[in-house]
Parts: structure tokens; sequence; C-alpha cells
């Protein structure tokens, strides 16, 4: 298959490259079942097989095969939940394949071609619609907060050592201190960074790709502080988390220390090492 570059990744793991050899088939099986019209990949994908789809009515969508991570496993699920207010509508959904058919935004613009701070502007609008309560069956802050405690040493010691110690015994503490101490739990998403909105049609902007967990506010902005879409710098983060953090009302401490714990917790995907996130880490630890 043409596999976008961003996929690349996936060929180092075992079942990365089992989940690659299923793709031939299960994209088929979906554009029989869904009788779909399909284009080539987009190319800007990292975390699953994303094709543009038409469908017999002319419907415009996008058929994504997610590649099977925990992080993503509810999607459907979030967008369903969210129901087309502020992100795209679930058409249709195949648990088994991990297939989802989903709207297609027009003219689909990420919003990090917008300058930072009218990208900030958007987010600001949108965050507050997103913050929904939930429960079952997305998995709590805390719960996957646990897991990365539990997980970052290991890791962390399997791949070399990459970053300095003090990091991540600063990053274990922080979310050890987090946990427990939240406040209202309502839907939030691990991803939601300006290559995730996308300018559409029905909305100005729309998000996409959601990785969701239910947690407290504070944490549903980390991925746009720490995100090097919108500029990766020391002054960008802080530029960002100020803003951000000013204007939808939230603790400034706590967002910094999430972003610390969830960064560095991000920094190591089965053996690749991500060195943009440790400097994010370093910046705020250090600033």
């Amino acid at each position: 298959m043409d596999l976008p570059e961003g996929l690349d990744w996936v060929r180092g793991s075992r079942p990365g490259r089992a989940w690659l050899a299923t793709l031939p088939t299960w994209l088929a099986e979906c554009a029989e079942r869904w009788s779909l019209r399909l284009g080539p990949p987009f190319r800007q994908a990292y975390a699953s097989l994303a094709l543009p789809a038409d469908l017999p009515d002319g419907t415009s969508a996008v058929l994504k095969l997610q590649y099977p991570d925990g992080d993503s496993r509810h999607e459907a699920d979030a967008l369903t939940h969210w129901d087309g207010d502020g992100a795209v509508r679930l058409l249709a959904h195949d648990p088994g394949r991990r297939a989802l058919l989903v709207e297609r935004c027009h003219p689909g613009t990420a919003l990090h071609e917008l300058p930072a701070d009218r990208a900030l502007d958007v987010m600001t609008g949108l965050l507050p619609r997103l913050w929904r309560p939930a429960d079952a069956p997305f998995t709590p802050l805390a719960e996957e907060a646990a897991g990365w405690i539990d997980r970052m040493p290991r890791r962390w010691d399997a791949v070399g050592r990459p970053y300095e110690q003090r990091l991540l015994d600063a990053a274990l503490a922080l979310l050890a201190d987090l946990v427990p101490s939240q406040g209202e739990q309502v839907l939030v998403n691990q991803d939601l960074h300006a290559g995730n909105v996308l300018a559409a049609d029905r909305e100005p902007w729309l998000v996409i790709d959601p990785k969701p967990l239910t947690g407290e506010r504070e944490f549903s902005v980390v991925p746009m502080v720490r995100g090097p879409e919108l500029g990766h710098s020391p002054a960008g983060v802080r530029h960002r988390l100020d803003r951000l953090t000013a204007e939808l009302g939230l603790d400034r401490d706590r967002v910094r220390a999430w972003t610390i714990g969830h960064t560095l917790a991000w920094s190591i995907a089965e053996d690749v090492v991500f060195p943009h996130q440790i400097e994010v880490v370093r910046w705020l630890l250090d600033g």
C-alpha cells in the first residue's frame, strides 16, 4: 500500500507490522460494506490510515482505520457524545476493524495555518463546548495517569535513559499530586492540538481525531500548550500556557504540572523517543 510517511514508525514493532498486514483486506471490506468510493490516503496521517470517501448519496466522508492503541479506543464514543457540536460527526463505526466513517471537513485547513493568537482565540471558543460531563465507557484520567507513572521509569530505562533523571522524578511527583486532587470530571481530549482542528463549512472549525478521557478541565489544554504546531520555543509554550489558562479560567499551576507529566509520558512510544517533547518539559521546569 502507498502509506503516508507519518505511518513509517509502525513498521518498527511486531504489532505495527501485523496491523499493516491487515490494512488491505480491511480497507476493501469497509469500502464494500459502506459502498464507498475512496481517494488516496491523506499524507499527514500519523496514528491511522485516513482516506477521503464518497458515499452513494454524494456525502463526503473520511474513512479511518485506526492503529489499535488504547488512546484512541473510544474515539467513536467521544464523537457520538459531542454529536457534531464542535467536532466532526460520526457517520458509521466498525469496532472489530477499528474503522470509523466520519464527516469530511471542507476546506479542511488546519488551525495552525492561522497566526498563533488567532488560533488560540478559536480554541478558547471551542473548548467550553467540549467539556461535557461523561463517565463510562471513557477511561478516567486518574487511571490513565497511574499507567504513565507505572510505565515511565521502565520505558525510560529500556531506551537508554534519553533524558535527565530530574525530569522523570519531577514528572512522577507532579502526577502523584495531581491525580487525587482533580476538579469536576468532564470529557477531555489527550490530542487536541492545532493540527486536529480543521476549517469546515458546517461550522468554522471542527475537532477531529479525539483521544478521550474523563478528567478535570485543566488537562484539556495540555496538547495546545506543548504542541509545536503553533511554534516550538520556550516563549511560545509559555505564551500559550498563560493565554489559555487566563481566558478559560483554569488553574495555571495545574495546567503546567499536567503538561510536564503528560508530555514526558508521551515522549517515548514503543522504542521511539521524541526530543521535542522532552524540550517542552525542560522549558516548563526551568522557566
